[in-house]
């Protein structure tokens, strides 16, 4: 998804300022869980009715840009 900007908020009256999904206080962190803990995305819209796929897009996306953006230390 090239543009998660539109569906990606962050308001610091919302979720504390985290990244939330627009029009909800789903945060994308809490969609990245499910999709880590297995939930396929058709299962976290099931979940989570407010969002749909192009949601779950956008989230991986915006991770993904974080992870570019980032110096990523190696675990130990």
């Amino acid at each position: 998804m090239q543009d998660w900007r539109k569906r990606i908020t962050v308001e610091s009256e919302v979720c504390h300022g985290k990244p939330c999904i627009s029009g909800t206080r789903i945060m994308v962190s809490v969609v990245l869980d499910n999709l880590a803990e297995g939930l396929s995305a058709d299962d976290t819209v099931k979940e989570y009715p407010s969002l749909n796929l192009d949601d779950i897009r956008a989230a991986i996306s915006y991770a993904a840009r974080l992870v570019r953006e980032e110096e990523i230390l190696p675990l130990r």
